[in-house]
């Protein structure tokens, strides 16, 4: 099993806020195919990206992610 990627929250939270629509979010956290997906849906058209802010925001233990405050 891989190692879990540490990312800071707060970094994620505000660049999901920001730029999430554009998939800078899950890029960041390593998710490269659904970063490209939301890029090409400019963030599933507006409803991926408020479910991933709420999801980020929650501190949501996504697969091989942890999270560092």
């Amino acid at each position: 099993m891989q190692e879990p990627r540490e990312i800071n929250w707060i970094i994620t939270l505000l660049m999901s806020i920001f730029f999430g629509s554009l998939g800078v979010d899950r890029f960041m956290m390593g998710h490269i195919g659904l970063g490209i997906l939301k890029l090409i849906t400019l963030g599933g058209f507006g409803i991926w990206w408020i479910v991933d802010v709420i999801l980020i925001a929650s501190q949501y233990p996504f697969c091989n992610i942890r999270w560092k405050i």
